[in-house]
């Protein structure tokens, strides 16, 4: 797909990080942009700073682990623009901890968000995208912890491992029918995003006890700092408009993989080796 020009995008968790990045890139493409995200006040936001001349532009509260609110969002696209040309699976969450320490609720608040988010996207819109016969894309927002196994995030990567499984085997599929429609699978390391603080967003149905506000903002840049240290040497934070910027090189390029931090490919090299080699692997923290 490289003719962006009056086609039409769907972007999840398009209020903030990159999501929002990406939906200003659709809207810099002169596309029309259908924001999804379950965060009311920053979606609401979004869409007035994105509606800029003739950019048409429309937000949909979406909760993308329930499987009737995406076919609701994909109901609402086709009766505003009639067509859905670029899909971007970008919603997601994260809680740090130890794997046999996360709670049932933990489980099946990111699993629900950022697997069943994807699979719900997949399952719902593919179909409307192979009808079309038009040059189509989706982007698939994985993780690089889906290529790796990094410690104290056993949950978020699992999901993230899935996506690229869903996005391997779509990319397959879709090639050996000849179909117009590509796929990526978008890895990034880390990112300035508010996904440190994902629990402002965790409904009620997966909580443990009580609502969760928003981080201070002061907290929150804090981890950014100790972050962007800690990683140094694997590139650091980068931003969610960097990534956006790869996301649609890779598009216009039918790329399957998006890995937007050059620095950790000799982790993910490492890995492949060691399982060629039968030997374990090395231990690190990224």
């Amino acid at each position: 797909m490289k003719d962006f020009g009056d086609k039409v995008a769907v972007v999840t968790g398009a209020a903030s990080g990159i999501g929002r990045a990406l939906a200003a890139c659709c809207v810099r493409e002169g596309m029309k942009v259908v924001l999804a995200d379950i965060e009311t006040s920053a979606l609401a936001e979004a869409a007035r700073e994105l509606a800029i001349g003739e950019t048409d532009v429309l937000a949909v509260k979406t909760d993308v682990s329930i499987a009737n609110e995406v076919e609701a969002l994909a109901h609402k696209t086709l009766d505003r623009f009639g067509a859905v040309h670029l899909l971007f699976n970008n919603a997601g969450v994260m809680k740090g901890g130890t794997l046999w320490e996360h709670s049932l609720a933990d489980w099946e608040w990111i699993i629900g968000v950022n697997l069943w988010g994807v699979i719900h996207g997949v399952r719902v819109f593919v179909p409307l995208m192979l009808s079309q016969d038009v040059a189509c894309h989706i982007v698939n927002t994985a993780s690089f912890a889906g290529l790796i196994a990094p410690p104290g995030q056993g949950i978020y990567n699992v999901t993230k491992h899935g996506v690229v499984a869903i996005t391997e085997t779509l990319y397959r599929e879709l090639a050996e029918r000849g179909a117009k429609l590509k796929v990526s699978v978008l890895c990034p390391s880390h990112i300035r995003t508010r996904i440190y603080d994902a629990e402002r967003n965790r409904t009620p149905v997966y909580r443990d006890g009580g609502a969760i506000g928003p981080m201070p903002q002061q907290e929150l840049e804090a981890i950014w700092s100790e972050v962007a240290e800690r990683y140094k040497e694997y590139g650091g934070m980068l931003s969610p408009e960097h990534i956006a910027d790869c996301t649609f090189d890779a598009i216009r390029d039918e790329r399957l993989y998006i890995l937007t931090h050059p620095e950790l490919n000799p982790l993910l090299l490492e890995r492949t080796e060691a399982m060629v080699q039968g030997r374990n692997p090395m231990l690190y923290s990224v």
